[in-house]
């Protein structure tokens, strides 16, 4: 079943003097609990893609759909509805808040989703269990190596059971081995950048 289609997408950065084209003419389509990988060469828009498809940047032309909801369109509430319920990110950089533990990192996106504090608890440590991050939940980001804090990352964006996740080189700070514990254990469908 088709989760998420992408249909001529483009992206455009600077002004008319000045334009850039991040993404030109991208069109394609995610099956539910497919693994799909975007490579490419460093500066050739995967970042901006995902982050299209996220809707952190807004398109120029073209439409992105999720469950056949045209995400171009939303706004306000209804957008940060969906992201809330619709989607995992993993981000190069960690984007791990430096004054919550691996924990609260994890929990702060089932807490904003008001669920039970026993569901929470549950889901952390289930997911921390599955990638290997037991030992560091009650670690700061300053306290955890590389590979750490991308488990912790990849943690927080699965643990909310999301349809679709998607990562920016998010076996970047991983070795092998964690890299496919990582990929593994989330059931979701997963897009995902790397470099060439």
């Amino acid at each position: 079943m088709e989760l998420l289609n992408i249909q001529h997408i483009e992206k455009y950065y600077g002004s008319k003097s000045s334009l850039t084209k991040a993404i030109d003419d991208i069109s394609f389509s995610v099956e539910e609990g497919e693994f799909v990988a975007i490579m490419g060469a460093s500066g050739s828009g995967k970042t901006t893609l995902l982050n299209c498809i996220s809707t952190i940047d807004r398109v120029t032309a073209g439409h992105i759909s999720l469950e056949n909801t045209d995400i171009t369109t939303l706004k306000g509430k209804a957008l940060n509805k969906f992201r809330r319920e619709k989607l995992g990110f993993i981000f190069q950089d960690f984007n791990l808040l430096d004054t919550l533990t691996a924990y609260e990192n994890i929990s702060l996106a089932l807490s904003i989703q008001k669920k039970p504090a026993a569901e929470i608890d549950k889901a952390v440590k289930t997911v921390a269990e599955q990638l290997g991050i037991t030992e560091v939940l009650q670690k700061y980001p300053y306290q955890m190596s590389g590979g750490q804090k991308q488990r912790v990352a990849s943690a927080r964006a699965i643990v909310t059971d999301p349809k679709l996740v998607l990562a920016d080189e998010p076996t970047g700070a991983l070795d092998s081995k964690a890299a496919r514990c990582c990929l593994s254990v989330s059931s979701t469908s997963t897009v995902s950048a790397a470099p060439l």
